[in-house]
């Protein structure tokens, strides 16, 4: 979803100290760097505005091609890591040919990868950080993984080894070429990028001094076998599948139900743990329509809603949660899709049953046995796809510091399995340990990563409203790495539009769990100022 010019610009515009430096070599001779399985490909310096992303990306990996022209001059390296004999990892590092902030920055990738984002790219060289990316070790459009069928080397990548490769190959060329090492290093993905940012900290706690997790799809394995639940719940019975038609009706009886909970109506869910939503609520009485579920349509509500279970009744994977539902990122793209069978998480289920665990790809999800696919997929690749680990005293050890954010309106990955992971690390560790090294935001009406009716603006993608420590999450993250400040509420915005027209629509304090905005009783409900961070009782 596309941010607006204006929030861009009040972040690149930011300022940064140019950081001082030995002598380091041209850009051009970068291409003779020797690293272990590792070929420069190239090493060019990029003229100021000169850069175009290749064609055939989607705009999300691009973003607005007016932000290329604002680039400095940089140099661009690009490299291919070969772990394996099976491993083609395309690696580019980014960095400002002046003015650099002595800063690292990598890159994640979302879904199954398989491409750079070069508007993240664009937008560290911008703020003055040099930075890496990479496509994971194989060529994709992050929806579909024929790429592993037969290549377990190229899972692995995927799963983690990419992102290590990357970050060597990136730290090692900003030595080169500046002369000296980055002073920080830090990562920040959402999704599939949250469960890399975690996998970094957990499993090589060496490489990042600061990482910011969004949305984390760190519990891989039974993440994508919810989604199998998913679709057996809406589809084995042609009459439990809930059109997208109907989704605004379900939206509404949920807001209708909780929306006053936190003692503002405003269309946003605050905690929907406290929404005791009942979905036979909207049993149709006088025929079928929009406005109503039918019978097998309550049940496919009711189960969505309570997440997966095998059956003996363990829970898989937490459930969605009520107020997640609206589009245009909510369960219509997501869940209940435009047809039976077509929606995202379809998509990323086949592809992971059909390419990875079973390697067959006439895999039927109808056919599919449940306890058979969480067996199957934990025993292939829990060790490989997860990052679920909650012992980080390596990562802390360091000093490292730890950010993870999530939507409470994510219709992708449920909020609750963010929740369930801080609270394992909590389990592990100790409050007080965790407490020096970890936060977790919970982001009210938020969607997978962006969008939503709630405030989503706070630099999780690059944009803020303001680059400070306030409303700047990266900027807290940095503040607390670099000055030993701790996080406390940071003011997400919510944008009326898009444009440099674009204007603040009101502003929400978002709180570090288990602490949660609640209205102070009066003042302008479109203030954070009007909102205190408390405990829920």
């Amino acid at each position: 979803m596309k941010k607006s010019a204006f929030a861009l610009m009040l972040v690149v515009c930011g300022g940064f100290s140019p950081a001082s430096h030995g002598a380091g070599q041209p850009c051009e001779q970068l291409a003779q760097l020797a690293l272990p399985n590792v070929k420069i490909t190239s090493a060019q310096t990029v003229a100021a505005g000169a850069f175009t992303p290749p064609a055939g990306l989607p705009p999300w990996m691009t973003g607005d091609p007016a932000l290329y022209k604002q680039l400095p001059a940089f140099c661009r390296v690009t490299a291919q890591s070969r772990p394996s004999s099976d491993s083609d990892i395309q690696i580019e590092a980014w960095m400002p040919a002046s003015s650099w902030n002595g800063k690292f920055r990598g890159q994640g990738n979302g879904g199954f990868a398989g491409q750079l984002d070069y508007r993240a790219l664009a937008i560290a060289v911008l703020q003055g950080y040099a930075s890496a990316a990479t496509d994971t070790g194989h060529a994709g459009n992050g929806g579909e993984a024929t790429w592993a069928l037969g290549h377990p080397e190229k899972i692995i990548d995927f799963g983690y080894r990419a992102i290590h490769e990357m970050t060597i190959v990136g730290k090692a060329a900003v030595k080169a070429f500046y002369g000296d090492a980055a002073k920080y290093s830090y990562f920040a993905a959402c999704s599939n990028g949250g469960r890399q940012a975690l996998m970094e900290a957990q499993r090589f706690p060496e490489d990042y001094n600061g990482i910011l997790a969004g949305a984390p799809a760190n519990y891989w394995t039974h993440l994508l076998a919810s989604a199998l639940w998913d679709a057996q719940a809406t589809t084995l019975d042609p009459e439990s599948y809930i059109p997208n038609t109907k989704v605004p009706a379900i939206a509404q009886a949920v807001v209708a139900a909780c929306d006053a909970n936190d003692g503002v109506k405003d269309g946003i869910i605050n905690d929907p743990r406290q929404c005791h939503f009942d979905p036979a609520t909207m049993l149709c009485k006088e025929g079928n329509s929009d406005s109503c579920l039918t019978q097998p349509q309550v049940i496919a509500l009711k189960n969505l809603y309570a997440g997966a279970s095998d059956s003996h009744g363990k829970q898989i994977f937490p459930g969605f949660v009520p107020g997640g539902e609206p589009g245009p990122g909510g369960w219509p793209l997501w869940i209940t899709g435009p047809a039976p069978a077509k929606a995202l998480l379809f998509v990323f289920d086949y592809g992971y049953f059909a390419d990875m665990v079973y390697q067959k790809t006439d895999w039927d999800y109808k056919r599919a046995n449940l306890d058979d696919a969480v067996s199957s997929s934990d025993n292939k690749f829990a060790s490989v796809l997860n990052s679920a680990e909650p012992n980080l005293q390596p990562f802390a050890t360091r000093g490292g510091k730890l950010i993870v954010y999530h939507g409470w309106s994510d219709a992708a990955i449920s909020p609750l399995n963010a929740i369930d992971y801080y609270e394992s690390v909590v389990k592990r560790m100790g409050q007080p340990d965790v407490d020096s090294f970890l936060r977790l935001y919970m982001v009210p009406g938020m969607q997978h990563c962006e969008g939503g009716p709630g405030a989503d603006v706070f630099g999780e993608n690059g944009f803020a409203t303001a680059k400070d420590s306030q409303h700047d999450i990266y900027g807290t993250l940095e503040q607390w790495v670099e000055k030993g400040i701790a996080p406390s509420a940071i003011i997400a915005a919510k944008m009326d539009g898009e444009g440099p027209a674009a204007k603040v629509k009101f502003t929400r304090p978002l709180c570090a769990y288990p602490q949660q905005a609640k209205y102070k009783g009066s003042g302008d409900p479109n203030d954070a100022a009007s909102f205190a961070c408390t405990t829920a009782k």
